[in-house]
């Protein structure tokens, strides 16, 4: 890591433990707060980078969101701060990631998949009666910590509406994400669906762009030039066809990852497939989408 971050983080009273990830715009840090004593996860802007308005605009705002947010299944922030460099400290999470544990053990449990899932319906449908849109639900983006599933990036959360094309990552976009239309809670029940299917199946329910290397790439394909360019669309595989789950499960991944958001089920609707292969109870969320056929 470079020397004037690790000197600003210094003056924030914390410690360089090891730096975890450098993204476009941000690092992210294990750190020590003297503080408060323990370790911690710092947020901040990367030094080599241009400091300018919008990426600091960018950070602040997910600190903002974030202290408005009290989840079993949301990252814990405890403080947002400008100076002497702009930076939100997080709690420390002692799992690993979802990419993580799909990287070392490929298909992972389906019970605990569907534990996963629930866990994420919950923080989702929590996140949207707050009024806003995840809108990047990967596997990098969820932790596991003593069986509990933990968000930890709002970065891009944004207010429903319409978007530039292309918000979120490649390779995890709704089609209505990659083509720049309107984004409502059913973008973000594409992300549950596409999280639950690559942890079951160990491949991402859409195949990458350049290698096409996902087990979906038979899957069939729609193109659509109403915006600047054409862009494919990638209808995934179904997943009955790839690994045996509960087929109530299995329908309902297969409906959240439908091309038509207006086909897809609610979060409430997700969470209630899950909760009965599970043979528990879940919280009922109000309905954030209109109602589908989800076992259909």
């Amino acid at each position: 890591m470079s020397e004037p971050d690790r000197a600003e983080l210094a003056l924030a009273g914390l410690l360089v433990l090891e730096q975890l990830h450098q993204g476009r715009h941000v690092n992210v840090y294990d750190v020590w707060s003297e503080e408060r004593g323990c370790r911690c996860i710092a947020k901040t802007l990367r030094p080599d980078r241009p400091r300018d308005s919008r990426s600091v605009r960018d950070l602040m705002a997910e600190g903002r969101l974030l202290s408005r947010l009290t989840h079993p299944h949301i990252v814990r922030l405890y403080e947002t701060t400008r100076d002497p460099t702009p930076m939100i400290l997080l709690e420390t999470l002692s799992g690993h990631t979802l990419s993580a544990l799909i990287d070392e053990h490929g298909r992972l449990p389906v019970r605990d998949v569907l534990h996963l899932g629930l866990h994420l319906c919950s923080a989702i449908g929590y996140l949207h009666q707050t009024g806003w849109l995840h809108l990047d639900l990967k596997p990098s983006n969820v932790v596991a910590d003593s069986g509990r599933a933990k968000l930890i990036d709002l970065s891009i959360a944004r207010r429903p509406g319409r978007r530039k094309r292309g918000i979120g990552t490649p390779g995890y976009l709704s089609p209505e994400q990659a083509l720049g239309r309107e984004l409502g809670p059913a973008a973000d029940v594409w992300g549950i669906g596409g999280l639950l299917y690559e942890a079951l199946v160990g491949d991402p329910a859409v195949p990458d762009s350049e290698t096409g290397s996902s087990s979906s790439r038979r899957s069939c394909t729609t193109s659509d030039t109403s915006t600047d360019g054409p862009v494919t669309l990638v209808a995934p595989a179904p997943l009955r066809s790839r690994r045996r789950v509960p087929p109530g499960v299995a329908r309902l991944i297969d409906a959240a990852l439908r091309l038509d958001p207006a086909g897809r089920p609610t979060v409430a609707e997700c969470a209630a497939v899950l909760a009965e292969a599970l043979d528990v109870t879940p919280v009922p969320h109000a309905p954030s989408v209109s109602p589908t056929a989800a076992h259909g």
